[in-house]
């Protein structure tokens, strides 16, 4: 049985990582996904990917007109959706005496504010019942070299979860926050990691990692899938880790 049938799922960063991994997984278990990107190239080659069930729309997540403008489109080629998941982010690692002015805003607009936003807009069109799932990350509860600002942005995330679990209280739309540990994904690269030097550093961040190895992408998707589903119909306000154990350490 297919556990998304009939369901609407919006995805912000859906185009490629832990979100396109999600996509696909979702759209299998009978969603039609709608995804979000930066870039028109990379949204449409994820819809491909993803098949027929997917609808891409292009556009910034710091910007909260992207955010009414998706909501537009979900309202107007389905009049509702289900699932949204918040998944969009950046990150850059400098030690806290380097960071800029710009790079802390980038950050914080991309990360805090596109997704507190993405949920206003689209918290009309949720159906009662419905999930929010908002991607955290491993290093609001773990303290890692050069991720200060980054860790202030998902811890405020995480806030908003908590928040947002109580105010959708009375709809029964459940919000939950899934936090990665290290995965294997792009960001490796985006995060200065050289193609020559993956290898030593995915040997490094494993032997941080109790179960001795990064996560995969599609581990994340199903971690998703499970908050997205009626498998945790009673489950709202939590933080799930999918980090291997590593903030046991």
């Amino acid at each position: 049985m297919k556990n998304l049938k009939g369901k609407v799922a919006v995805i912000t960063g859906g185009n490629s990582g832990i979100g396109l991994a999600a996509a696909k997984l979702f759209a299998a278990e009978g969603a039609q996904v709608v995804i979000t990107g930066r870039r028109q190239q990379v949204v449409d080659d994820a819809v491909r990917e993803i098949g027929p069930a997917a609808f891409g729309v292009r556009g910034d997540v710091a910007d909260p007109d992207h955010h009414s403008h998706v909501a537009e489109i979900v309202r107007d080629r389905f009049g509702h959706a289900d699932i949204y998941m918040a998944n969009a982010g950046v990150n850059t690692i400098t030690p806290s005496q380097d960071v800029s002015e710009d790079e802390y805003d980038a950050q914080f607009a991309i990360n805090a504010r596109g997704t507190f936003f993405g949920v206003q807009k689209i918290a009309p069109l949720l159906r009662d019942g419905g999930s929010i799932i908002l991607v955290g990350s491993l290093a609001s509860d773990k303290v890692l070299d050069g991720h200060a600002v980054y860790a202030g942005t998902k811890a405020a995330i995480n806030a908003f979860a908590r928040s947002w679990a109580l105010e959708f209280k009375a709809r029964g739309i459940r919000v939950n926050m899934l936090s990665p540990g290290p995965t294997e994904t792009a960001i490796l690269e985006k995060l200065g990691v050289a193609p020559e030097d993956r290898g030593a550093f995915i040997d490094m961040m494993s032997g941080a990692i109790p179960l001795g190895r990064l996560g995969r992408p599609d581990e994340l998707a199903s971690a998703a899938l499970f908050l997205a589903s009626d498998a945790s119909s009673f489950i709202t306000g939590i933080n799930l880790r999918v980090d291997g154990g590593m903030a046991l350490l």
